[in-house]
């Protein structure tokens, strides 16, 4: 499988009203949304949230097999919590498991609230990095005034996340030619365990040289210490503030709905 900065960023290079909105108003809007996702208890909000996202994703010419992935990609990594609330939140046991196990209503109705939240920020932070190059995301961060350091730090993690993955596919390479296979049970499990070490260990210092190797390379460039980088400034066009406005509106207007009682 040939993973890259392209085939990450397919999606982001498409011409759309969403891919030509300036990366400082993408990225308020996002925390925007996942700040009111976070602090939402209805499910009924949350599910109104989602719509205008996928409304948003249609609009912006994403496809949605591969949005869908991104997203199902990410998801076991947080929703494997939701899973364990209706055995360890207590409330009225609806049933009752070997070994002292008790499902609870009060457990199933938070477990769905965790899961249809992280569902709804994972939607907007994937819609952010599929109508936005990586490097733009950085640049807006700095814009709306995040340190230079950490975010020239933050860049090029993204970006030598994939020189490291390459690197650990030719190791992976190297100890199938020397018939090594991890998932073989006929070898000692200990010693799969070892290699696997061995293999994390290796990584580990190749990426340490290749951190010396790069920084001198800045070094011999004239870099100080001062992460300064080219910004084009971009015009900011009404349709920025028209998506702002809306979105802002949407949340306002399914709150007042809510706080009313209509849903």
């Amino acid at each position: 499988m040939n993973i890259s900065i392209n085939s990450i960023e397919q999606e982001s290079w498409k011409d759309s009203i969403i891919h030509s909105l300036d990366g400082r108003i993408k990225l308020i809007i996002t925390f925007l949304i996942v700040i009111y996702a976070v602090y939402s208890t209805d499910l009924f909000v949350l599910f109104l949230i989602e719509i205008y996202l996928i409304a948003l994703v249609l609009i912006s010419k994403i496809s949605i097999k591969f949005y869908l992935k991104r997203i199902l990609t990410i998801l076991p990594f947080g929703g494997f919590i939701a899973i364990f609330q209706p055995f360890i939140k207590p409330g009225h046991i609806l049933y009752t498991l070997p070994f002292g196990l008790t499902i609870t209503a009060e457990g199933i109705d938070f477990g769905l609230l965790l899961i249809i939240r992280l569902v709804v920020c994972l939607s907007a932070v994937v819609l952010l990095s599929s109508v936005t190059p990586l490097d733009k995301i950085v640049n807006s961060l700095r814009k709306l005034g995040f340190p230079k350091e950490i975010a020239m730090i933050l860049s090029m993690t993204i970006r030598y996340l994939f020189l490291f993955f390459d690197e650990l596919k030719n190791i992976n390479n190297a100890q199938k030619t020397r018939c090594f296979d991890i998932w073989n049970k006929k070898t000692s499990y200990l010693w799969r365990i070892r290699q696997i070490a061995y293999t994390v260990m290796m990584l580990f210092l190749k990426s340490f040289e290749k951190g010396e190797i790069v920084y001198f390379a800045m070094l011999g460039r004239g870099y100080t210490g001062e992460a300064v980088s080219f910004n084009q400034e971009a015009i900011f066009l009404k349709t920025n503030y028209f998506i702002m406005v809306i979105t802002v509106i949407a949340i306002v207007s399914i709150e007042l709905l809510h706080l009313n009682g209509y849903f």
